[in-house]
């Protein structure tokens, strides 16, 4: 297959296969080898890739053009979701499509970046301030009705992929700061405003011991299911924390904690050196983008990709509180892994076309 002809940039494009493969044998493993569950899964990786080629070959200025029409859909649909949401686990995040269910939240971490690169990238960089405050409220309204369905781990990844393209757009850091000063003297009442389980995720991050038959549950066993998987593992479909149901949503959230169990220190560092290389060759990416759009898209894009992974990483080994957020990719998931792919196609867009016009 020639990967030129079809817009997809070598390097990363075989790097994604080694993460589905991946993907293929934690999800078959910690879903206590459910033949269905991984044959959906292959369904639904096939299909990202299947998004991801079909993206890659739209020019760059034709994403350009249809970014702020993008938005608005995907807009829409979160407010859709606050009316005629699917309710699941206490929380109206989907909508119903037949068969399946879909999250729009996951359209909006790759809708957002898009509208604001189209809208920042029609000026000169750095944009004025004017911009930078309508920035921040183009920011503000998609993380504000995620945040009320309420999904804060997918609100905080939105807010910052808005952040960042700002960030990357040339804002001045005499008004970041005072932006950061803000946030923080902000969070008290912010504190106020969280659900009571949002509340005591994050106190339990500092003690989860409090409670570990409780609200430390779900951090304490992942933990248990990282350290003892030792140097070398335990071996492939030998996770005892997941085969005993120990680890709930072993197959989702917490699919490193399944991986490091059964493949040890030695399979972890090697998956998050693949995850590396992949952020790496992104951000390479957007380093030889050609516009202010491509730039920024890629940049948003490539930094995305990178809080996702940390975010998880964080959750699963005890640093960050548990807010939902799976492991990119690897975990089991539909929306999440199109709308990732989706990305992955635009970054192929943006630098397979950008040889093009070079040649």
């Amino acid at each position: 297959m020639n990967l030129q002809r079809l817009h997809l940039d070598k390097p990363l494009f075989y790097a994604l296969l080694m993460l589905a493969a991946v993907s293929l044998a934690v999800v078959y493993s910690a879903g206590a080898k459910d033949e269905a569950l991984a044959l959906a899964h292959v369904a639904r990786l096939l299909l990202g890739f299947g998004i991801l080629i079909a993206i890659a070959q739209v020019r760059p200025e034709i994403l350009e053009r249809w970014s702020p029409y993008i938005f608005g859909a995907a807009l829409a649909l979160l407010l859709g979701v606050l009316t005629i949401g699917v309710i699941g686990k206490g929380a109206q995040r989907w909508l119903g499509l037949g068969l399946a269910r879909f999250q729009p939240s996951e359209v909006m971490k790759l809708a957002l970046p898009m509208m604001l690169a189209w809208f920042l990238g029609r000026e000169g960089l750095p944009p004025r301030l004017w911009r930078l405050g309508a920035g921040l409220a183009i920011v503000a309204i998609p993380a504000a009705l995620i945040a009320k369905q309420p999904d804060l781990g997918t609100a905080v990844l939105v807010l910052a992929s808005g952040l960042i393209v700002l960030f990357l757009a040339g804002t001045p850091w005499r008004l970041i700061v005072p932006l950061l000063g803000a946030i923080g003297a902000a969070a008290p009442f912010a504190w106020h405003f969280l659900h009571d389980y949002q509340k005591q995720r994050i106190l339990t991050l500092f003690d989860p011991d409090s409670d570990p038959l409780g609200r430390g549950y779900h951090t304490i066993q992942s933990m248990i299911a990282v350290g003892s998987g030792g140097f070398y593992g335990k071996g492939w479909l030998n996770s005892s924390q997941a085969h005993l149901e120990y680890l709930p949503e072993s197959h989702t959230d917490f699919a490193f904690a399944v991986f490091s169990e059964e493949f040890g220190l030695i399979g972890g560092l090697l998956l998050v050196a693949l995850y590396g290389f992949v952020v790496a060759r992104s951000f390479w990416i957007a380093y030889l983008a050609q516009d202010s759009y491509t730039r920024l898209l890629a940049g948003a894009v490539s930094l995305g990709f990178f809080l996702a992974f940390f975010v998880n990483l964080g959750m699963v080994t005890g640093i960050l509180p548990i807010v939902g957020v799976p492991l990119p990719i690897v975990s089991y998931g539909g929306s999440s892994t199109l709308a990732l792919m989706a990305g992955f196609g635009v970054l192929m867009s943006i630098h397979t076309h950008r040889r093009i016009v070079e040649g």
